[in-house]
């Protein structure tokens, strides 16, 4: 039912195979609490939905997002007038069973203010230490939430209050790869889409490269949501043409889409055509998957002064004066002479300037500019690199690694360099994204200069 209802998420699916092979040995079991946390659009509701089909229990959902009083999830005492149970127990008995899913949607956007704070009035529902013992101020008596199994989704873990997210076990769903997209869009999106504008397959096609087309460069998103909207436009389009008695049949590929749905909205970024000194590719992730960054350095005369434009944050500002450091401090090693720093003012830039950037991630990469410029090697431009770097070189661990990956992939770029201690995160990519690859582990910013600068001295 599973895999019927969602493509791939295999980790989500094998917790919830052990969930119900531990309900099967043991009857009477704590519910779990089970928190999803993803980009918008990659299926966190709908997961909840099979989960409860999979189970074959009643499904209740509650949405959380702009919840600020705390009678909401507690309840009003009988004394006042119009008072009413909780929304726990008001769903439980919408349910009309002791043991249903309980979905609280969008736990990351509950508020608090002077009508008491939601969030730790949650904290008695999601502890399974508890909760067999909820007190609704309505009932005035307790009652017993052991038996329901409570799923809560949110997009970010981090505005969650601790208290509350101690008690969950949070599961990370990641934005989905273009391939995945790719066979959502023809096993769920298509046929439904179709189905809906009253079409079927035999009056409408989509070939697979249209399908890549509208994916690339029409949608940029982690997940599926707009992706559907422009299959559901399509369609529309079609649907018209048929309605007004022009066509019976329409194939759509690569050559036509443009004319259904106009000009591309996002066209990828321009591979270098060759390799440059004082420019390196970074990687980046942002909400919609990863992407290619170039990071610029140049170099003119001046007082020691350092610009950085493009947006940046400040945890990125702080990156590139520490990238710059670093640089100054192995000047000898590099072949830099100590006075040129004093007479010369650098200038880092990241295009995309109306674009906000910010995180460690891309020190490794402007500390390889920086180091490029003043040492008047060009940087590999069939290198990608991601890693943050200390003042002593040392390169640290990052995050999003498959999107990360999957932006190089998408470029063609084949050789990648990430820190030695994410070796373990390349375990959780898909075998397909890997292949062809070669990804080089440096725990240290000399590793990195040796494999990404090229040559000898040149004049910038």
């Amino acid at each position: 039912m599973l895999n019927d209802d969602h493509y791939d998420l295999e980790k989500v699916k094998e917790r919830i195979l052990e969930y119900l092979s531990v309900r099967k040995i043991k009857e009477k079991m704590k519910g779990p609490i089970l928190c999803f946390i993803g980009p918008p659009g990659v299926g966190k509701t709908s997961l909840g939905r099979s989960i409860a089909r999979s189970l074959g229990r009643e499904f209740v959902r509650m949405s959380l997002g702009g919840v600020r009083d705390e009678a909401e999830i507690r309840g009003h005492r009988r004394t006042y007038v119009g008072a009413l149970p909780g929304r726990i127990v008001q769903g439980i008995k919408q349910a009309g069973t002791n043991n249903p899913v309980f979905m609280l949607d969008e736990v990351d956007k509950i508020g608090m203010d002077f009508r008491g704070d939601p969030s730790s009035a949650l904290l008695e529902v999601l502890d399974p230490e508890q909760n067999f013992a909820f007190a609704d101020h309505y009932l005035s008596v307790p009652f017993d939430l052991t038996n329901v199994m409570f799923i809560t989704t949110g997009n970010l873990a981090d505005t969650i209050p601790g208290p509350l997210r101690d008690r969950m076990e949070i599961i990370y769903l990641s934005g989905y790869t273009t391939e995945e997209k790719l066979g959502i869009a023809k096993k769920y999106l298509l046929p439904k889409q179709l189905d809906e504008h009253g079409l079927t397959s035999k009056i409408l096609t989509i070939t697979d490269s249209a399908l890549n087309l509208l994916i690339t460069q029409y949608t940029r998103e982690a997940g599926v949501r707009n992706l559907e909207r422009e299959i559901a436009n399509l369609c529309r389009k079609v649907a018209k043409r048929i309605a007004e008695g022009k066509i019976k049949h329409f194939m759509v590929t690569v050559k036509n889409l443009q004319g259904f749905l106009g000009v591309p909205k996002y066209l990828p970024e321009e591979e270098m055509e060759h390799d440059e000194i004082g420019v390196s590719t970074g990687l980046a992730w942002t909400e919609a998957g990863g992407d290619i960054i170039y990071i610029e350095a140049t170099t003119m005369k001046g007082r020691g002064n350092l610009t950085l434009t493009g947006q940046l944050g400040d945890v990125m500002k702080e990156s590139a004066q520490a990238a710059l450091s670093y640089v100054r401090s192995k000047a000898k090693t590099l072949g830099i002479s100590d006075d040129v720093f004093a007479k010369t003012d650098i200038h880092i830039h990241v295009p995309a300037g109306a674009i906000p950037k910010d995180g460690p991630s891309a020190g490794i990469t402007i500390a390889t500019a920086v180091a490029s410029v003043f040492t008047g090697r060009p940087v590999n431009k069939n290198i990608a690199m991601t890693g943050e770097v200390t003042l002593r070189g040392r390169v640290l661990p990052i995050g999003g690694l498959k999107e990360k990956t999957l932006a190089a992939k998408r470029m063609g770029i084949r050789r990648v360099i990430l820190p030695k201690r994410n070796k373990k995160d390349l375990e959780d990519i898909p075998k397909y994204i890997k292949q062809d690859m070669e990804f080089i582990f440096a725990d240290s910013m000399e590793q990195v200069l040796k494999v990404a600068l090229k040559g000898k001295k040149q004049r910038s």
